[in-house]
């Protein structure tokens, strides 16, 4: 199979059922490609079920897998079922975080501690098991954030536990290079979805808007060929932090 191609290939999506998760994997099956949508909880199990059913009706191939990708066994157990259902594996894309817009002097430490848990543990085991199970010439993209290159309070955690993932991508990048694989990280600006607007007052969501030298937040539709790109042609593009945000910030 072509690098250049994702007809038959595997993908593993990581936060794979709505959202920018969903986008990707319904675009990828469009393309050819055999989705695994993971979802978290069974708070996402209908969304995964009917991304998966979209798929199917429209003639693609995919399953919906469940696991708590802060635990370690749940990340093992999610490419073991990918691998046990389709043979091998290709592409693993991971889109699961969480934002928390809180005061610095307010943050406790069980937030601290979910917070690094969903963005830093998860990405770094995610990326990990993704070098184990992946073929050879394989392709890992991990979702993280504009806001790291951001002069800003209020996100120490969302951004600070995005931060390592920059480094991850370094060092998985250099260690896997041998076997053909390349692994990137994109960084959105804040994205038009349900994730973005929970925390964000009317004010904030004006100002984020007006940020951009583009004008509006990031689309998922704008995000998503990205992604494609870097996983197929753009395979010689590796050990990046790649920001895709209208011009929201920048280094």
């Amino acid at each position: 199979m072509s690098k250049h191609s994702l007809s038959g290939k595997v993908v593993i999506v990581g936060g794979g059922a709505k959202n920018l998760g969903g986008l990707i994997s319904r675009t990828f099956a469009a393309d050819g490609a055999k989705i695994i949508a993971h979802y978290n909880s069974a708070a996402t199990r209908s969304d995964a079920d009917k991304t998966v059913a979209d798929i199917k009706a429209a003639g693609g191939d995919a399953i919906a897998v469940q696991g708590d990708f802060t635990k370690v066994d749940e990340v093992v157990k999610a490419f073991a079922a990918a691998k046990k259902h389709y043979g091998s594996i290709d592409i693993a894309i991971n889109t699961v975080g969480k934002v928390l817009k809180k005061p610095f002097a307010e943050t406790t430490e069980a937030e601290y501690d979910s917070m690094a848990a969903i963005n830093s543990k998860a990405a770094y085991f995610f990326m990990q098991e993704a070098g184990k199970q992946l073929n050879d010439g394989g392709k890992i993209c991990t979702i993280v954030t504009s806001l790291l290159a951001a002069y800003t309070g209020l996100y120490s955690t969302y951004g600070g536990m995005k931060a390592p993932v920059e480094h991850f991508t370094r060092a998985a990048s250099k260690e896997f290079g041998s076997r053909g694989i390349s692994v990137t990280a994109v960084g959105p600006g804040p994205m038009d979805t349900p994730f973005f607007y929970g925390q964000e007052t009317p004010e904030a969501v004006a100002y984020h808007k007006s940020a951009s030298a583009l004008g509006g937040l990031t689309k998922i539709e704008d995000i998503v060929p990205l992604i494609k790109f870097l996983v197929t042609d753009g395979w010689w593009i590796t050990g990046q932090t790649i920001f895709a945000n209208g011009g929201y910030t920048t280094r």
